[in-house]
């Protein structure tokens, strides 16, 4: 019998080769069987058996549908994708997905939330070139950001109040063509019937209420959940009095940023390249 490489199974990746081998050896398969009825090659299969490829959420989705499988690998790469977010952010999006009402405070970069496509994969493969991620893990970091917006495209879409630290719209991302196209979804979603945007302006100076970005949502019961992270850390805070004074500070941050009409045209003016 030819040697097999042992796998680790305390690491998520190595376990979901290990357990895409004993499903295959069950049925009988050889990985090139296995890759016939998933639509991949015998090679994709063995690099991810193996632990050299990461598992994708479209590959998880095949195996399971070749072997029968319900859903089980398509929880295993959504622990994997989750691996390397902050602590506390993979419960937060569970809230987002029913909350109606948003509160969102950025710097730096646009809201996750409020990103195009295009912005979003530069993003991602930014974190790939510097080595922070895998090219796969880009790939699911963008399909995972397309499903929590389209969590909050509803019959009743949830109230969304966004506040931008002005760095948000004068970094640039990806270009001109990237950048414009953002610039123009954010006027878009500036004009939709839910929401609120509102540009924090560098003059507004010791008068800014956050130095990190902070996400407050309102549930249904009309609870509150808090979410803030600085670059290393994530957390999520359900104790109503902490989260009140942290809402108590996003009003003020509302009332010392830029008016709904002045951040539309301080894009616009941005978009038409005047300074």
């Amino acid at each position: 019998m030819v040697n097999r490489k042992q796998l680790d199974p305390e690491d998520p990746e190595k376990a979901f080769g290990l357990q895409l081998r004993q499903a295959r050896d069950a049925r009988g398969w050889t990985q090139d069987e296995l890759a016939a009825r998933m639509g991949c090659s015998g090679t994709h299969v063995s690099a991810v058996e193996t632990g050299r490829r990461s598992p994708t959420a479209r590959f998880a989705r095949s195996a399971d549908r070749a072997l029968g499988t319900g859903d089980k690998f398509q929880l295993m790469v959504h622990a994997i994708t989750h691996r390397a977010l902050l602590e506390g952010f993979p419960e937060y999006v569970r809230y987002e997905g029913r909350a109606v009402e948003l509160r969102l405070y950025n710097i730096g970069i646009i809201p996750g939330l409020l990103q195009t496509p295009e912005y979003a994969l530069v993003l991602a493969e930014s974190a790939v070139r510097r080595g922070a991620i895998s090219a796969e893990q880009a790939e699911e970091r963008v399909a995972f950001l397309a499903e929590r917006q389209a969590a909050l495209v509803r019959p009743q879409p949830p109230m969304m109040f966004v506040v931008m630290d002005e760095s948000c719209i004068l970094r640039p991302v990806g270009g001109p063509a990237v950048m414009e196209a953002q610039l123009d979804y954010l006027i878009e979603f500036a004009e939709m019937p839910n929401t609120v945007l509102q540009v924090a302006p560098y003059e507004m100076g010791e008068r800014r209420t956050f130095d990190l970005p902070v996400n407050i949502l309102t549930l249904p019961d009309r609870s509150l959940v808090c979410y803030a992270e600085s670059q290393a850390q994530g957390n999520l805070d359900r104790e109503s009095s902490s989260v009140m004074s942290t809402l108590t500070a996003y009003h003020q941050l509302q009332r010392e940023s830029l008016s709904k009409a002045a951040t539309v045209a301080k894009i616009s003016e941005l978009r038409k390249g005047t300074p």
